[in-house]
């Protein structure tokens, strides 16, 4: 069992701002998740759900900078990453770097920006840094994208490629709060304001420290290749399923394995087992395969969530 101190930081932070996140603990449950496996995030809802305030949230205990980039028709992609200005003072040109130079980075509505702008955020998420007029700059670690988009609204929006989504290792909705939930925000109001005052349970350090206990620290296996089989064997699954004209690529299965490996350190354990499995599948498959025509419209989770239960767990 895992017995750092950073695992403790976890349960503090959910702790913590679970009183200005009424009905989105578990949005910033896999929210964190998603972060600690050094992923990014997709948010597909409605507006007035609590997207950025869950953004900022996450920042704010974190201890990390945040920025926002709201995306529209005519945003250009100097907008996101910067650019060079001259400076007539000492006859050179000084980069200004965009908001995409933070740790934390809130893409609000990102199909309303067109193509190419959208395609500027793909060396960024995929590669960590940004190429501007030739030059290559670092962005800082770690750095965490959360992107947002409205499912309801088509008319001028950019659907995201496969390419851009794949580019997300989880895909979240917030949903409506629960009755209990909505009346407690009616009563007091919002709390965004709040937030900003909240202060970091982690230093960054920390929060690299516990990245890499993630990664390096928690096994697929604890005595044998059983767990390593039953990951094979889900993937095999969606790729041999008859709802699924297209199953989980190689990259996608990569995601299943790091954010499983999350949920089981958030859960105190230094190894994977299959309940931690189907506790992100439903948020790391979906958008990463393609389904049958006739399925498309059919409940995408309850689809993957069969598929599972059809994978014979390893005793």
């Amino acid at each position: 069992m895992l017995q750092q101190p950073q695992n403790q930081n976890i349960a503090r932070a959910l702790r913590t701002l679970a009183p200005y996140l009424h009905g989105k603990e578990k949005a910033l449950r896999l929210a964190l998740i998603c972060f600690f496996s050094r992923g990014h995030l997709l948010i597909e809802d409605l507006p007035g759900l609590g997207k950025t305030t869950l953004a900022v949230a996450l920042a704010r205990i974190l201890g990390l900078t945040f920025g926002r980039i709201q995306c529209t028709s005519d945003l250009l992609p100097s907008d996101i990453t910067g650019l060079s200005i001259y400076d007539k003072s000492q006859g050179v040109f000084e980069f200004r770097p965009g908001p995409i130079f933070n740790h934390i980075v809130l893409v609000d509505e990102i199909n309303r920006a067109t193509p190419k702008t959208q395609s500027a955020l793909l060396e960024a998420m995929g590669e960590k840094q940004v190429t501007i007029e030739g030059r290559t700059y670092d962005l800082p670690r770690p750095f965490f994208v959360i992107a947002t988009q409205n499912p309801v609204e088509q008319f001028g929006t950019f659907p995201l490629p496969e390419s851009q989504m794949d580019r997300f290792m989880m895909k979240i909705s917030i949903g409506y709060p629960s009755r209990e939930a909505e009346r407690e925000i009616l009563r007091g109001g919002s709390k965004r304001r709040e937030i900003y005052s909240v202060e970091p349970i982690m230093t960054l350090e920390q929060v690299v420290a516990t990245q890499e206990t993630i990664h390096n620290g928690v096994h697929v296996s604890e005595s044998s290749n059983r767990m390593l089989d039953y990951f094979l064997d889900v993937i095999e699954a969606t790729r041999s399923s008859d709802y699924l004209a297209s199953g989980l690529s190689t990259r996608g299965a990569l995601a299943l394995v790091t954010t499983a490996k999350a949920d089981a350190y958030f859960g105190g354990r230094d190894y994977v087992n299959p309940e931690n499995v189907k506790a992100v599948a439903e948020f790391v498959i979906p958008h990463r395969v393609i389904f049958r025509e006739e399925y498309e419209t059919a409940g995408k989770k309850e689809i993957i969530r069969s598929i599972l239960a059809s994978v014979p767990v390893p005793t």
